[in-house]
């Protein structure tokens, strides 16, 4: 009787694991949906709907290049080969064209190694893009963090591409957009689900190490665009004093 109730002991944990995992995985759902449907969520549906709108537009610009290079092409060998062979070359140099050009409009998630490699101007893009397709399973509280965090990443595109590569504020952003960012969210994606809620030693869960995390982070980007912000104000006003210094006395003359 002993023995039976022993073995059992094993079953039942291991069954109220995967119950929890189950009911964890269908939590994390209802939270995506409720997400969705917040004003943060609609704000992030409208962004991501405009990337590809950006996308298509880009994939048209393509297209059309395309098109007329093929028929640039198609018209110069028809000058000095004849029709047919004109024809068949400028018909492989659309197809091979129009597959490079799907090829590279392919949608896809950069991976660290593409976030580490992306040029300082193109960074806050691809961290966007990155975000979002980290979106799926995130606790509710860290879904609104990413969408702040993306529109902080809109806000710091066109300063980053003004700042110096090789300053140490350069170094600072990427060392936290490319590095920092990722390891965050994916030493929290190995924790298995069921273990995702549940407090260590210090009292705090994984979600909360998590949300945590990327709270810091978004205080880091607003801090670091603002300060930007600043640096850019000055320099116009910096300019605008020296014009009206070189130019006022002259027009009063």
């Amino acid at each position: 009787m002993n023995d039976d109730t022993g073995q059992r002991e094993p079953m039942i944990h291991r069954a109220r694991t995967v119950a929890a995992g189950f009911a964890d995985v269908g939590l994390t759902h209802a939270e995506e949906l409720l997400r969705r449907m917040s004003p943060e969520g609609r704000e992030q549906t409208r962004r991501e709907r405009k990337a590809r709108a950006r996308r298509r537009q880009r994939l048209l610009v393509r297209l059309v290049g395309t098109a007329i290079a093929t028929l640039l092409t198609g018209a110069l060998l028809a000058a000095v080969a004849p029709a047919g062979v004109a024809i068949s070359i400028a018909f492989a140099l659309m197809l091979l064209l129009t597959t490079l050009v799907f090829v590279r409009a392919a949608p896809r998630a950069p991976g660290r190694e593409a976030l580490a490699g992306t040029a300082l101007p193109g960074l806050a893009e691809q961290a966007v893009t990155w975000l979002a397709a980290q979106r799926r399973g995130l606790p509710l509280p860290a879904l609104d963090l990413v969408a702040t965090m993306s529109t902080r990443f809109d806000d710091l595109t066109p300063l980053l591409g003004r700042l110096d590569p090789r300053s140490p504020a350069a170094a600072s952003l990427r060392k936290l957009i490319a590095v920092e960012m990722p390891a965050l969210v994916d030493g929290w994606r190995v924790v298995p689900i069921s273990a995702r809620r549940v407090p260590h030693a210090d009292g705090r869960t994984p979600d909360d190490h998590l949300i945590n995390g990327l709270r810091l982070i978004d205080a880091e980007l607003a801090r670091a665009s603002d300060q930007l912000g600043r640096t850019t104000l000055d320099d116009i006003a910096v300019q605008g004093r020296y014009l009206e210094l070189k130019y006022s006395g002259d027009s009063a003359v």
